[in-house]
């Protein structure tokens, strides 16, 4: 079973993150604010991260993920910035973050689903590849 962790302050985000989630075979793990998602992704080694931007507290998703690539133990961590914050400048900072993919909230829970598949197949691949 992978291991997504997903980072949202808004509960009801969260809810639709795991509805949009419940056809996968995922154990779904939640923290609210950045400082307890960099924990959590330390403690949890998850398969892949959901991360809000704006959040409250002393870290945002930028500095989540930017501190997550930082670290040779997430740096292939697949990382998903959710967010309102859908100016290109925004993208650019989740890219420069080091973010796998940006979605802009409202996202579609289709889009959601597929992404983190697709994300997952990926990762699962990466191994065999590099073996070879």
């Amino acid at each position: 079973m992978m291991r997504i962790l997903v980072v949202e302050d808004q509960a009801d985000i969260r809810r639709l993150i795991r509805w949009s989630l419940e056809e996968g075979d995922y154990e779904i793990f939640e923290a609210t604010n950045g400082r307890m998602g960099l924990d959590a992704a330390r403690a949890l080694r998850p398969d892949l991260v959901l991360l809000d931007v704006m959040m409250p507290g002393e870290l945002d998703g930028f500095q989540v993920c930017t501190q997550l690539r930082a670290d040779p133990a997430h740096a292939a961590l697949p990382i998903v910035m959710l967010t309102a914050r859908a100016q290109e400048n925004d993208r650019r900072a989740g890219e420069l973050a080091g973010a796998s993919e940006y979605l802009s909230k409202p996202f579609s829970p289709m889009v959601l689903a597929d992404t983190v598949t697709r994300l997952l197949e990926a990762r699962q691949r990466a191994p065999a590849q590099s073996a070879g």
